[in-house]
């Protein structure tokens, strides 16, 4: 048997619940005292205030962003130049080449990644504070406390419980003993629909506080609502429910949850920078290409999709989250293309140049040298290393001061461009 656990134990995730879970609880908490507590909206502040706190990275990646549609063209003429040269010494010329063009744009080949790493682990963990409502908000979980400790007070509760919930497919997420224990029932309460309280209170051995059960769903129903629907149930629930009762009203406003995910994802879609097309005859690039257009295509309408069975509150967040990151992108792109990219990409190539001679040579960059290192050891054939113009990771320069070192070569591009 399923059931949700009050708190993610997932690990590292787990640590930031924790931190995300004293914010929504604080949001909570501030609704409560202006007389308006309702999760719905807490999940809503609560999303735009995480969106705010990620904005410097998000200024980070769209500016890597805009430099990798900037830069595409000129690592498409080196694709171009050198897609039938499979040879060892052709492919270590391609990759000095194309370390070239990111350094004379300042760019680091990992640059997005870390900043994604970085962002992973929140956006995850936010998630998860959303599905465990009860272990983050105390004042929740003190809705369904009284009538917690009212049932385990009656004898046989979890073999009750536990025909319950088998009976009645309550939606639950993750295993549990034989013995229900106090957290188990907390975060079952949570998301029971209002047919299954109806039917929780329609036990006969739960007679005796079926007044606490009624009461605790009236409750529940309070704090759930938002917009008139209850945000535990899924958009699917709501469309049989609607079905049932002949309501096309309700109907309708279910459907729009998953329709509005959908859309919101596909406007984000629309505006993020877009690299150049390449048309250069490389399959292999043009794959790609095709298939980040199918994935942009198909992801908004996956999202829909799993809408339908996800709680409200997870499409509320959605929403909320795409709508956030609509504006952020409508300011981002404003920005940019009212900027002057070649000051822009000044900028960021001394910034890269500082922290390479204060750090030394990237990841990237010592791998580009161990491969030539490698490749003058294991060469025989002397046309091979003439033509590769082999050096040791010792002898590759970093740094612009060696005719032949690939910081020169980004800055014999830089010549060029300007001399265009």
């Amino acid at each position: 048997m399923d059931i949700v656990l009050s708190k993610s134990t997932w690990p590292i995730i787990g640590w930031v619940c924790q931190i995300l879970g004293w914010l929504i609880n604080g949001i909570y908490f501030c609704l409560e005292k202006i007389g308006i507590p309702n999760i719905g909206i807490a999940i809503i502040l609560y999303t735009i205030i995480i969106y705010l706190v990620l904005t410097p990275l998000q200024i980070k990646q769209q500016k890597m962003s805009k430099m990798m549609s900037v830069m595409q063209p000129d690592l498409q003429r080196i694709e171009k130049k050198y897609q039938n040269k499979k040879d060892q010494a052709s492919q270590m010329k391609k990759s000095e080449e194309t370390m070239a063009v990111y350094q004379k744009y300042g760019v680091s080949p990992t640059g997005s990644c870390s900043t994604l790493l970085v962002q992973m682990p929140i956006l995850l963990a936010l998630y998860q504070v959303i599905y465990h409502i009860p272990g983050y908000i105390g004042s929740v979980r003190n809705v369904f406390q009284g009538l917690t400790t009212q049932m385990m007070g009656v004898s046989g509760y979890s073999d009750i419980l536990t025909q319950f919930i088998t009976d009645n497919r309550v939606t639950m997420y993750s295993k549990v003993s034989e013995t229900l224990t106090e957290n188990n029932l907390l975060d079952m309460f949570y998301v029971l629909k209002p047919s299954q309280w109806t039917k929780l209170a329609d036990i006969s051995e739960f007679s005796g506080i079926a007044d606490t059960i009624t009461k605790t769903a009236a409750e529940s129903k309070h704090i759930n609502m938002f917009l008139g629907f209850n945000i535990t149930q899924s958009p699917m629930d709501v469309i049989r429910e609607g079905m049932a009762n002949g309501s096309a009203l309700l109907i309708v406003g279910a459907i729009l949850v998953p329709v509005l995910a959908w859309f919101t994802q596909w406007l984000n879609y629309k505006l993020m920078p877009q690299a150049p097309s390449s048309n250069n005859g490389n399959k292999t690039a043009n794959s790609m290409e095709n298939s980040m257009k199918t994935m942009n295509t198909v992801m908004p309408v996956f999202s829909a999709f799993m809408c339908l069975s996800f709680s409200i509150g997870i499409g509320i967040y959605w929403t909320a989250s795409a709508l956030f990151q609509y504006i952020q992108q409508v300011a981002f792109n404003y920005h940019y293309d009212h900027a002057d990219m070649d000051k822009i990409i000044e900028k960021s190539r001394e910034k890269a140049a500082k922290k390479r001679k204060k750090k030394g040579p990237s990841l990237y960059e010592k791998m580009l040298g161990a491969q030539a290192e490698q490749q003058g050891l294991q060469g025989t054939d002397s046309s091979i290393k003439k033509s590769a113009n082999l050096k040791s990771t010792k002898n590759i320069d970093y740094s612009g001061n060696s005719k032949g070192g690939i910081a020169s070569k980004a800055n014999a591009l830089n010549k060029n461009k300007g001399g265009k």
